[in-house]
């Protein structure tokens, strides 16, 4: 989700759930340790519980880049080993080190030893031409005898070779039940399956199932409302009635107006609502005032005031 869960993307999912864990975007433990720390690792404390996934091979750095992390007030600190993309890969993380378990251990070993949040990895069922039956159980076993006890496991191979990242995220086929059974060949490691769920009626099967956990990303994204607003009442027994997408809009009002006057753009937190109103009535006409709105100098709340305004004169199919 690189450019994506940004700050502002998260505060917006948060307004919808109180309770999810959100995540966010990948960032090299080389820019934690060097870079504009505010800037890549602020967020508003509302946004928790949120954890930080970071990118990276060396177990030094990467343990710095942990404790960093975890003194900024992170709950959990992730290390990605299952990103396919181009960036990634000429840095020797990501999917990459797919190929490499005993590395893997001994950089989370490191993290785990240098703070007190909780060490997770992300990973994909193997890479290329690896069998995932028999690289997978190799993987998680390594990861799991250096202290890692939860594991997001994305269900699909990532061809490093071949593939662009979009076409990683589509065109390898899912294996979800092979998520399933590596839950019941490591019954102690909490596993969290994510790729191609987009529903929380799907997250439910998969619970049923034995999963610990699902994560879901692009549905998330594009459709917030529909996948996060019956999460918290879903999995959580929450009685809170869920927020209405006027309710969100409002919510983020306040938001949106100290960003604005901190010299911000609209654009940096409408673009992660341009999907709110999906599949709703007027779905379109708040994405095109948004779209096309957003980016001019100058661009405030009224032009939030507008998109609403085109949802509500949005006529509905009878």
């Amino acid at each position: 989700m690189m450019d994506w869960t940004d700050r502002h993307c998260r505060y917006l999912h948060r307004q919808i759930s109180r309770r999810v864990l959100l995540y966010t975007e990948m960032v090299t433990e080389q820019a934690v340790r060097r870079g504009d720390r505010a800037r890549l690792l602020g967020f508003d404390p509302a946004e928790q519980p949120v954890a930080l996934q970071l990118g990276g091979s060396d177990p030094a750095g990467l343990a710095e880049a942990a404790r960093i992390g975890a003194a900024c007030g992170y709950v959990e600190i992730n290390l990605n080993a299952g990103c396919p993309s181009d960036r990634v890969q000429s840095g020797c993380f990501g999917a990459v080190l797919m190929k490499s378990p005993p590395l893997v251990a001994d950089c989370v070993a490191a993290m785990t030893e240098a703070c007190a949040a909780e060490i997770t990895v992300k990973c994909r069922i193997g890479v290329d031409a690896d069998d995932p039956r028999a690289v997978l159980p190799r993987f998680l076993e390594a990861v799991a005898s250096a202290g890692v006890r939860r594991v997001i496991v994305h269900a699909r191979k990532a061809w490093l070779d071949g593939l662009s990242p979009k076409e990683n995220r589509e065109i390898p086929p899912l294996d979800h039940a092979l998520v399933v059974e590596m839950k019941r060949a490591f019954p102690d490691l909490r596993i969290v399956v994510n790729g191609g769920i987009d529903s929380l009626s799907q997250a439910r099967g998969f619970l049923a199932l034995g999963l610990d956990g699902v994560m879901i990303g692009r549905a998330a994204y594009h459709a917030p409302h529909d996948v996060l607003a019956g999460a918290d009442a879903a999995f959580w027994g929450d009685p809170t009635p869920a927020p209405t997408r006027e309710a969100v809009v409002e919510r983020m009002r306040p938001y949106i107006a100290r960003h604005l006057a901190a010299g911000g753009r609209l654009h940096s937190v409408t673009r992660h609502m341009l999907g709110l109103y999906a599949g709703r009535p007027g779905a379109r006409s708040w994405r095109r005032v948004l779209s096309e709105g957003a980016h001019r100098a100058g661009a405030g709340l009224d032009l939030l005031d507008a998109a609403l305004a085109a949802v509500e004169a949005a006529p509905v199919a009878g």
